[in-house]
């Protein structure tokens, strides 16, 4: 038998184990097998197990997780934590509170705060979000998962799907565990097995496509030009982000794109990029603790991937998180998204909506809804990733006239910042809002370029005016577009 670490089951002389404990314990069976203990999957199983379903979460190692990303919860993410019953997890892990940003653009700083509430009984106060260590955060989710009696938290390795050989319904999954084979069965199969899935291939259309890595770096006591605030630091590279992720930690990420020229191995590789070229353009206060850290420290990567959502549409699984929507983590708003989702699934999942989640033909209905539903939210931030990480790694005078009119257009302060940081940070839902900002800032950007131009060099300027237009639109259409075909 497996490894199950959830709570030991109660002393039968003081209660006797209900028939849902035995069914998953003795015969692998629930309501709801979920693949992946990390953000969404941990935070999914408590949410179902208070519901009254029976969950098995299944994870290939309950170790603590080492990762470089999935460090910084937006505002919205923090509401969405409250409203599912879980914000108890963000304490105890020496997680970082964050208001803000700090952009420092080719040397000069400006502060960009969260926009204050404008309704309810917090009206006048900004939200605020978190940073923390990955790891730390997700061991006190699978913490909470655990005491829950509805869910039995299994380390065990899935390597494939249970199908029925008529229907080709999902009915289970196979795993190892130990080095040996063992199978669990479920109503419902939740894949949330990150961004490597490996059951991407066989259940979505799509695949992901990344262009560029981020590198990551553990800075000790480094000292940020603005505490509690995350730092983006954009020069003539690609853009830099740092914020403190502990009292003594701060997350160094450096965005190097494919075919950066100077991270080749032949001219020193991408260490060699971080000293030469990256290291010079940091804040001076940041330069001592990052210098020691590409000495001493581990340096390590993960892709910045993009994947837009699917429907999903084989009957009895559904995939969730990371194995089916991504995007640039520049915004980080991945956890934000995965939160929400769940909050959203909550409702629609829950026993009132399908009494049976065997019902498949409802599961399906459900999540076609789910799929459309989400979209106020993951639009908003999935169009925002992709195009201020292309505004912020411009790499081509159009581009670049973006990124400049994107700066200004902040320095105008009132709803220039609070809108763009309220869509960023998850607290404004509304598409429309981005799509104004977005080519209010492109209007800018010729505006600026017309105003420099002299009276001999207008007709060029006019003319460059139309390249910056079009190159906006070649921005953000094809991830709206992205967004709108499913």
């Amino acid at each position: 038998m497996p490894l199950i670490l959830d709570s030991p089951p109660p002393s039968p002389a003081l209660h006797t184990p209900s028939a849902a404990f035995i069914r998953r314990h003795e015969h692998h069976t629930s309501d709801v097998i979920i693949v992946g203990a990390g953000i969404l999957g941990c935070a999914l199983a408590i949410t179902f197990a208070r519901q009254g379903r029976s969950v098995t979460l299944l994870e290939k190692s309950l170790k603590q997780p080492d990762r470089i990303v999935g460090e910084l919860l937006q505002p919205g993410g923090v509401e969405a934590l409250e409203k599912l019953g879980i914000r108890e997890c963000l304490e105890g892990i020496d997680a970082v509170i964050v208001k803000g940003y700090e952009i420092i653009y080719y040397g000069d700083g400006l502060e960009i705060k969260y926009p204050k509430r404008t309704s309810g009984i917090l009206e006048g106060i900004r939200p605020e979000g978190r940073s923390f260590h990955h790891g730390r955060f997700i061991s006190r989710l699978r913490e909470t998962a655990m005491k829950e009696e509805n869910i039995s938290v299994v380390e065990s390795t899935v390597t494939g799907t249970v199908k029925c050989g008529y229907t080709g319904h999902v009915l289970g999954v196979q795993c190892t565990t130990k080095a040996r084979p063992d199978v669990y069965f479920a109503d419902l199969t939740v894949v949330a097995d990150g961004y490597a899935s490996r059951f991407r291939k066989e259940y979505l259309s799509r695949a992901p496509v990344s262009r560029s890595k981020f590198w990551g770096l553990e800075l000790i006591d480094a000292k940020l030009p603005h505490a509690l605030h995350g730092h983006v630091i954009l020069t003539e590279g690609a853009p830099v982000l740092l914020y403190q992720i502990g009292t003594h930690e701060t997350r160094a990420l450096v965005d190097v794109p494919e075919k950066v020229e100077k991270a080749r191995l032949a001219r020193g590789g991408v260490k060699g990029h971080l000293r030469e070229v990256v290291l010079p353009s940091l804040p001076a206060c940041v330069q001592p603790s990052f210098e020691r850290a590409l000495d001493e420290g581990r340096l390590r990567s993960m892709p910045n991937s993009f994947l837009p959502a699917s429907v999903n549409q084989m009957p009895g699984i559904v995939m969730l998180g990371d194995a089916m929507n991504m995007r640039h983590p520049l915004t980080g708003g991945g956890m934000t998204v995965a939160f929400n989702d769940v909050v959203l699934l909550r409702e629609l999942l829950s026993p009132e909506a399908v009494p049976d989640l065997g019902n498949t033909k409802l599961v399906r209905k459900q999540m076609r809804t789910f799929h459309w539903r989400r979209k106020r939210l993951t639009a908003v931030i999935n169009i925002l990733a992709q195009a201020l990480y292309d505004l912020f790694a411009a790499d081509d005078p159009q581009l670049r006239s973006l990124q400049n009119g994107c700066i200004r257009y902040f320095e105008l302060g009132g709803a220039c910042i609070d809108g763009p940081i309220g869509l960023l940070g998850g607290i404004i839902r509304r598409p429309l809002v981005l799509f104004y900002h977005f080519f209010s800032v492109a209007l800018l950007a010729i505006w600026l370029l017309l105003c420099q131009a002299k009276l001999v060099g207008i007709p060029v300027a006019v003319w460059e005016s139309f390249s910056i237009f079009a190159k906006a639109c070649r921005v953000i259409m094809p991830v709206i577009w992205s967004e709108v075909w499913a």
